[in-house]
């Protein structure tokens, strides 16, 4: 069962676009999360240089959103030397104890876990060149790390980066919908609606060819999942070789069918009712 949590922000500089801290209820952890250009004024943070585990924030030449995972005995000093060192970031979003609990072997945990995470959800590209290696620690550390990484998760995604989370949104078994779509050229795609827009997933099928009528832009895009390996030709049909997120429905119908579509009537459950009459007719289980 989840429970609601409390999340206090604060705008150290006032401002929407400056330095936040951020506190969890019942959480012995405390999140800054820092602007590039703010970092030489964090010296009035004394917190900042403890011990804690840091990710960096940007994107690639390609526009696709980046991260660098990192740990350090002391954030702020490691932050500034990130200043010279690497140029794709422009927000950092540091962790550390309040308690100061936390010593070298639990950071290279949490740092190593948080990677592999990372690389499992596949949202960003991961920036370190080489994978962190995972310290040994007591089976109760690992408790307690696990339950840290989970509100660091937490926090992450509510300060704005999903980095962390997959693109299946799971939920309990009776709650879950999967739509599909089989059509004409192969077509043959199964999917969910997402907080983020329509994850069709992996080793879904879609149309081998588009039609002459389908839009521009989206003939474009097409190729373009096409170039990046998205879809993989298999003769007869395209298939997805990952889960991928759509921005709405009727784009994820699109790509799989290979012409304009409306994806709230094309998407349908395994009872044959679209998305659109499960979105205006569902009722949440009692």
């Amino acid at each position: 069962m989840k429970f609601g949590k409390t999340i206090k922000l604060f705008l150290i500089d006032g401002e929407p676009n400056g330095r936040m801290s951020c506190e969890l209820s019942n959480w012995s952890g405390k999140a800054y999360k820092i602007p590039r250009i703010k970092i030489k004024d964090c010296s009035d943070r004394e917190d900042l240089t403890s011990t804690g585990v840091y990710l960096l924030f940007g994107k690639d030449d390609t526009g696709k959103d980046q991260v660098y995972i990192g740990e350090a005995e002391s954030v702020l000093r490691r932050l500034n030397q990130q200043l010279t060192q690497k140029d794709f970031w422009n927000e950092a979003i540091v962790f550390i104890s309040k308690d100061e609990n936390l010593n070298k072997a639990h950071i290279k945990y949490l740092e190593n876990r948080l990677h592999e995470i990372a690389k499992f959800a596949n949202r960003y590209a991961v920036e370190n060149s080489v994978i962190p290696t995972q310290s040994s620690i007591s089976e109760s550390d690992r408790a307690e790390m696990e339950e840290f990484i989970e509100y660091i998760k937490m926090l992450v995604n509510t300060l704005g980066h999903k980095v962390f989370e997959e693109k299946r949104e799971f939920k309990t078994q009776h709650q879950q919908t999967v739509f599909f779509i089989k059509a004409a050229r192969g077509a043959d795609g199964q999917g969910e609606p997402t907080s983020d827009g329509f994850v069709v997933f992996k080793g879904s099928k879609a149309a081998a060819t588009t039609v002459n009528s389908i839009s521009p832009s989206f003939a474009i895009y097409r190729q373009k999942l096409i170039d990046e390996g998205v879809l993989i030709n298999r003769g007869e049909h395209y298939e997805f070789s990952d889960d991928y997120i759509f921005s709405s429905p009727s784009t994820a119908a699109v790509m799989v069918m290979g012409r304009n579509a409306n994806g709230l009537t094309e998407w349908k459950n395994k009872d044959g009712k679209s998305l659109k009459e499960f979105e205006s007719n569902d009722k949440t289980p009692t």
